[in-house]
């Protein structure tokens, strides 16, 4: 069976994973570090996990000769640290916080948690050596974690708490402070405008990053791809990736403009979009809605 490869990625990209940098030093001290979604747990006994890296590598020579490699699973807010070791670099350790592991693997700060593994297996996987690890350190620091699903980066929303039905009854004592909770509520709205709003979105055909490069480029001209790549909270290979679905679909051009077709999806996701803002914000007031923007931006500000 033959299929095409861009699709086959596309396809698996509907998985929702993690996202890791995996570091090591050879012992020649050459340090490397890759961002990886492959890591995945194989055993407890014994304590067993894995990742792949592609053959081509410019970091495996050091990954095949350190004995040592560490797991570092990226926190909500470690996007940069992603983009950052996702990039050919002469020292992707410039200016980065690190602390010494097992087999001196580096080991990055601030992390959500990281796994010192000993190199216990490699296996051919195809165009991939998947790497097996003994894990023989470990470190929970239980902050909330980076995901990655269809070409972007995403927050862990868990799907916990009281129902619609539960706010509008009169609440147990128990969970009077939940309930006056800002962060709790703005988690359970966002939750459930994303259950609503992004089914219609793919319902276009276009994964969240596409749309989201579609909706960007309709929305300005004379757009680069280092543009979309500071624009949008997608890892650079995927920008390069969804631009070119975009233009395999027809939606734009070489030179990044949309095509009537193009356009027309453009309009839909937006038409979506406004659809999704009438349906949540349509029994405020002009006021209060402009005053809730106006707040949410000052918020913004606040939080950069």
């Amino acid at each position: 069976m033959s299929f095409d490869p861009k699709e086959f990625r596309r396809a698996l990209g509907n998985f929702a994973t993690g996202v890791t940098v995996i570091t090591a030093q050879a012992p020649n001290g050459e340090q490397v570090g890759v961002t990886a979604n492959s890591f995945n747990s194989v055993s407890l006994e014994p304590p067993l996990v894995l990742w792949s890296i592609v053959k081509n590598s410019n970091s495996y020579k050091v990954f095949e000769q350190a004995d040592h490699f560490a797991v570092n699973i990226l926190a909500a807010d470690q996007i940069d640290l992603s983009n950052s070791f996702a990039k050919p670099s002469d020292d992707k350790f410039a200016n980065i916080e690190t602390t010494v592991g097992a087999g001196n693997a580096p080991l990055l700060t601030n992390t959500a948690a990281n796994f010192q593994c000993e190199k216990y297996q490699v296996v051919d996987g195809g165009d991939h050596w998947i790497m097996i690890g003994k894990v023989v350190e470990f470190e929970n620091h239980g902050r909330a974690p980076l995901l990655y699903v269809q070409g972007s980066y995403a927050g862990a929303i868990p799907f916990t708490g009281a129902k619609n039905s539960d706010l509008n009854v009169a609440s147990p004592a128990t969970l009077a402070r939940l309930h006056d909770s800002a962060i709790y509520l703005m988690n359970k709205v966002l939750q459930k405008i994303q259950e609503n709003y992004l089914p219609k979105q793919t319902s276009t055909g276009l994964n969240s990053s596409e749309a989201r490069l579609l909706l960007v480029l309709s929305d300005a001209t004379g757009v680069t791809l280092d543009d979309l790549k500071n624009l949008v909270t997608i890892p650079d290979d995927d920008v390069k990736n969804g631009v070119e679905s975009l233009q395999n679909f027809g939606f734009i051009t070489p030179q990044l403009m949309l095509t009537q077709k193009g356009q027309d999806t453009a309009n839909r996701l937006w038409a979506i979009s406004d659809a999704q803002q009438e349906e949540v914000f349509g029994a405020f007031d002009e006021g209060d809605y402009t005053s809730f923007k106006q707040q949410l931006q000052t918020l913004l500000k606040h939080l950069h």
